[in-house]
């Protein structure tokens, strides 16, 4: 497997770091980097089960980002890392804001211990099943947020947070069919919405994504929860 790539430049380098740190305030995990044929795939986990009795939807970040050169890997690294190989990358490439590059960053040590990076949302055959406007995934995020924090005071433990937040972002989102809150939240948390844009909404078997210019955000369904 390739041990680095490269991205086109050092904006490319920043618009990652702004992602992944995004990522990071929600979920200070993993991130699962998959390249191929030119173009590098960035998941990141906003949400998912963390054992059999969890109902927390499995919610996913993708960003995709050219690269300078054709490697193939699939590898789940830390984000912090991922981050901190990126930071050091801008500051050796001393851009102040222009684009400098290629940059080439090599891969942090792999994990292997990540439940979520097992489950591969497909690539293709995705159909368009209408719209979602801002507004209203704004307005559903932010209503959960809050619902979230005043249900878990201060010093909770991680079983009542984990329950909560399963109860709260598990809820479907009013007026999109089968689509979790926690959508809104992952889509709000890593600044995928526009209020300018509209976010269209597709399916493709177990898997719902809404996409904008600025990212997509991928739904597994509960096989319970699939269309007819």
């Amino acid at each position: 497997m390739n041990q680095s790539f490269s991205l086109v430049d050092s904006l490319a380098v920043a618009d990652l770091q702004t992602y992944l740190s995004r990522a990071a305030r929600v979920e200070e995990g993993s991130v699962r980097l998959i390249a191929g044929s030119g173009v590098l795939a960035v998941y990141t986990a906003i949400l998912y089960p963390r054992g059999l009795l969890d109902q927390t939807p499995t919610v996913l970040g993708l960003r995709t980002f050219a690269t300078g050169d054709d490697v193939e890997f699939d590898a789940v690294v830390p984000i912090r890392s991922l981050l901190d190989r990126l930071a050091r990358a801008r500051e050796a490439a001393g851009s102040d804001g222009e684009a400098v590059g290629p940059i080439e960053l090599r891969l942090p040590l792999e994990v292997s211990t990540v439940t979520w990076a097992g489950i591969s949302p497909p690539r293709g055959g995705w159909r368009p099943v209408g719209e979602a406007s801002y507004e209203l995934l704004e307005a559903t995020a932010k209503a959960g947020i809050a619902e979230v924090a005043d249900a878990v005071p201060t010093g909770t433990g991680e079983q009542l947070v984990q329950r909560v937040r399963a109860e709260v972002w598990g809820r479907p989102i009013d007026g999109l069919e089968y689509v979790p809150a926690g959508a809104a939240f992952a889509a709000e948390s890593l600044g995928f919405l526009d209020a300018a844009e509209p976010v269209s909404v597709l399916e493709t078997g177990t898997w719902t994504r809404l996409t904008t210019e600025r990212g997509h955000t991928l739904i597994r369904r509960q096989a319970w929860s699939l269309r007819m």
